[in-house]
């Protein structure tokens, strides 16, 4: 039944792909301005050619099916802005140093946000409870764009301990600011859904009947309280991975890393179709993937779900 679960959900993840490739498609294809307009206006001739070498010139209906086609090959198109490279060269310089930075502030969110939200729930009212609920507060609160600052300018500027902006592959001092950064919000949501989580699975019988039997606290929270308590953990980390791992736009930015946020500034305002969209379908695509695996997850976590798959 587990199998058929899965192979089930992943026949739909194809259909789901192509109706979010479609929709961008056409968003950016009615967004005002296109991708030779300039300051100064392109002779009527030049601009005809690039349509023509484009294949801007042709009906909408026939530049959608010409992409489907080529995206079916594997080929995102030729960058409209950067016209030496395509979007699979430019994606491939920039989706390595996204998925490095997603994948520690993933990993960084889990490892902190988990212990800290379980700890938090055992020990409700108390000073670390507390504390942790006010720092996860603060934490959400803040946004990015104020944090990412505030960091590097206490931390690079004021102390000098790490750098403030630049990417050197093997240097781990670079990623530990834009890490942090990314990290702290998902490190809160994670905290409050954990505990709150937690606090409810405590209040099971079967937990109850756990502590009779004279089980220690840890087997108790190990075997009984956690997997349920991550099943709604698992629900919203699904998104939440996919949008570490594809990189943050706000961070990317301020601390000069050469990743794929970079190119989304660059092809929203240069109104690259084709960037824009190699991007969204990367960031569609990991959305679908995670939340799908996700999904599978909370199967093996969850006996109802798996009983109600038998039925």
């Amino acid at each position: 039944m587990w199998l058929k679960y899965a192979l089930h959900r992943l026949f739909w993840l194809l259909p789901t792909l192509v109706a979010v490739v479609t929709v961008a498609f056409f968003m950016v294809r009615v967004a005002p301005g296109g991708p030779f307009d300039q300051e100064r206006a392109l002779p009527t001739v030049v601009k005809a050619n690039l349509d023509r070498a484009y294949g801007l010139d042709q009906p909408v209906a026939v530049q959608y099916a010409r992409y489907l086609w080529a995206l079916a090959h594997g080929d995102l198109g030729p960058s409209l802005s950067d016209r030496d490279f395509t979007v699979n060269q430019l994606l491939a310089i920039g989706l390595p140093v996204s998925l490095a930075l997603g994948g520690l502030a993933l990993a960084f969110t889990l490892l902190l946000g988990v212990p800290v939200g379980v700890c938090s729930a055992l020990w409700p009212g108390r000073p670390f409870d507390r504390v942790a609920g006010k720092v996860a507060l603060l934490a959400i609160a803040l946004p990015t764009y104020v944090v990412a600052p505030l960091l590097a300018l206490f931390f690079g500027v004021y102390l000098r301990w790490l750098p403030v902006g630049g990417w050197e592959r093997g240097r781990w001092s670079d990623v530990i600011l834009p890490v942090t950064a990314l990290a702290l919000p998902s490190i809160a949501a994670v905290t409050r859904l954990v505990r709150a989580s937690v606090s409810e699975a405590l209040r099971l019988p079967h937990v109850r009947t756990a502590h009779a039997k004279g089980l220690t606290p840890f087997t108790v929270v190990w075997r009984h309280v956690l997997p349920p308590a991550l099943v709604p953990v698992l629900s919203a980390l699904g998104p939440t991975a996919a949008a570490l791992l594809t990189g943050s736009l706000v961070v990317e930015t301020l601390f000069g890393l050469p990743g794929m946020g970079r190119f989304l500034v660059q092809g929203a305002l240069n109104r690259d179709y084709t960037l824009v969209l190699g991007k969204v379908i990367v960031y569609a695509a990991l959305v679908i993937v995670l939340n799908w695996l996700m999904d599978l997850l909370q199967v093996a976590l969850d006996p109802k779900l798996r009983q109600a798959l038998r039925r």
